[in-house]
């Protein structure tokens, strides 16, 4: 049996000036999230971004070819309900940070984790006064209260937009900090992206790539690089 997918049903999809924000309607008529509220976005260029999804849409609605659309509803309606729960999980990852467990050996792959993990660290001690540290092994170990804190103040003061894009960031690399410099616009995303993969990075040139986890790669790469712009793009106007 087919999958029933919605026809299309209009002709034109444009952003619009709304109350509260920018907002996009199909032939005039303003589109609504799954769950019915107003699908209003705080900025032009998000709503411009969302639009060009729903004109690219053939005879059939596909929802897996809309990825801002699907960010933008989740923003809504599941982030705006229970924002500071979300932030709060999100500021855990800061307390078994990717960045912060190291391999014991072989050296070069010590030497390399330490040569390109330390300046984030150091990134995010100057930064937000927040000083994470490394440590050896996969065993935990509490970081700094205080250090926590001041990270987790960051995603606090995130608004639910930007919380839903921030949500992939870390999640996707195991990082609070990778996911904080991805919203800064002095790094590079594919950098980070590539930093969060170094340890597979490093098994792949001892014993080759594993082609099905190369591909669950590349779909995760994508989803971050997709957060990325859909927060800069929070912050466009």
């Amino acid at each position: 049996m087919s999958e029933w997918a919605p026809r299309r049903f209009y002709e034109t999809a444009t952003a619009t000036q709304v109350e509260g924000g920018h907002g996009i309607a199909l032939d005039g008529r303003r589109v609504m999230t799954p769950g019915k509220s107003p699908l209003v976005v705080p900025t032009r260029g998000l709503a411009e971004a969302i639009a060009e999804e729903w004109q690219a849409q053939g005879e059939k609605i596909d929802p897996n070819t809309m990825p801002f659309t699907r960010t933008a509803n989740s923003a809504i309606e599941k982030v705006t309900p229970q924002r500071a729960a979300v932030a709060d999980m999100l500021a855990d990852y800061g307390d078994s940070d990717l960045l912060c467990y190291r391999a014991d050996q072989p050296d070069e792959l010590v030497q390399r984790q330490s040569e390109r993990w330390d300046p984030l660290l150091d990134w995010a001690a100057a930064r937000f006064g927040a000083r994470l540290e490394p440590r050896a092994g996969v065993i935990h170990a509490p970081q700094d209260p205080g250090a926590l804190a001041a990270l987790a103040r960051e995603a606090h003061a995130l608004d639910a937009f930007e919380l839903a894009a921030f949500h992939d960031l870390v999640s996707l690399t195991g990082s609070l900090v990778l996911g904080l410099a991805a919203t800064d616009p002095d790094h590079d995303p594919e950098a980070l992206w590539a930093l969060s993969r170094l340890d597979e990075s490093w098994q792949e040139e001892l014993w080759g790539v594993d082609e099905e986890a190369s591909d669950v790669a590349e779909r995760k790469r994508a989803a971050f690089l997709h957060a990325h712009r859909f927060y800069r793009l929070c912050n466009a106007d």
